[in-house]
């Protein structure tokens, strides 16, 4: 398709579907309760990274980390010991990620905001010297565990994955719009990564931006790419809006390929 055609029709959805009211059950609502951004930076990466699975689940799980929190996950950090943040991840499950991940990352970021001031600060200055998104995320998430351990709630990009859920909450804390609270500054949007799921992999072979089969950070890359020919300045900007066509029961990816052929 043409160029301008392809952005007409992207613009049309986005417009249409980026709305506050669609983003239920989208764990970004999590977010809406906190008006700080050093509470919001927090509640984003938990809720980010639990972002797999059944969404019951998801909210289930995401809530039972945020509610003992209270109205500020920072001020709780700040003040909480190991023992405390041990005391509240006990017994958590969530799928595969274990209490001993969960204790992991918060104790990760209790660290990090009381060493740097915020999450922020970690990835606006590993962006500024690596000079592009996929080493500076790495590098983040180097800042939150502890040296040389894995986690399956913060897998790090340098190793090949599409790490949907790290680029997720980029998008939350990077971009501004109806449904993205963009609380951080010093990041441009033009340094993101499509947030790659099942979703975003169809809408990308479907609109020719790739052909890979394989969900990897290559066809994450390559997403970003196409998007990135049609809006340069924010290459993630649709990801929202095109990924509920297959995620709400009442949409359809059909009705998509219906308007990229004129007739939605």
């Amino acid at each position: 398709m043409e160029r301008e055609r392809l952005k007409a029709v992207l613009e049309t959805v986005y417009r249409r579907l980026t709305k506050r009211e669609l983003a239920n059950p989208d764990p970004v609502i999590f977010l809406y309760p906190y008006h700080r951004p050093s509470d919001q930076e927090i509640a984003g990466l938990v809720a980010s990274s639990l972002a797999y699975g059944r969404v019951q689940q998801i909210l289930k799980s995401v809530s039972s980390v945020l509610q003992p929190m209270g109205d500020s996950p920072r001020a709780f950090l700040e003040r909480a010991s190991e023992a405390g943040i041990r005391r509240l991840c006990r017994g958590f499950r969530h799928r595969f990620t274990t209490e001993e991940e969960i204790f992991a990352l918060l104790v990760g970021v209790r660290r990090v905001v009381l060493e740097n001031g915020s999450l922020e600060r970690v990835m606006r200055d590993a962006l500024e010297e690596e000079g592009e998104m996929v080493a500076a995320a790495s590098r983040f998430v180097d800042a939150l565990l502890p040296e040389g351990k894995n986690s399956s709630l913060l897998p790090r990009p340098r190793k090949g994955s599409a790490c949907k859920r790290l680029f997720l909450f980029l998008r939350w804390m990077v971009r501004k719009d109806e449904v993205d609270p963009g609380v951080w500054r010093g990041i441009p949007a033009s340094a993101l990564l499509v947030p790659l799921d099942v979703h975003m992999h169809r809408i990308g072979r479907i609109l020719g931006f790739t052909r890979r089969a394989s969900g990897d950070l290559k066809t994450a890359r390559e997403i970003t790419r196409g998007f990135y020919e049609i809006c340069p300045e924010d290459p993630v900007k649709y990801d929202f809006a095109l990924t509920r066509f297959g995620i709400r029961e009442d949409m359809s990816v059909r009705e998509f390929v219906a308007m990229l052929e004129g007739n939605g």
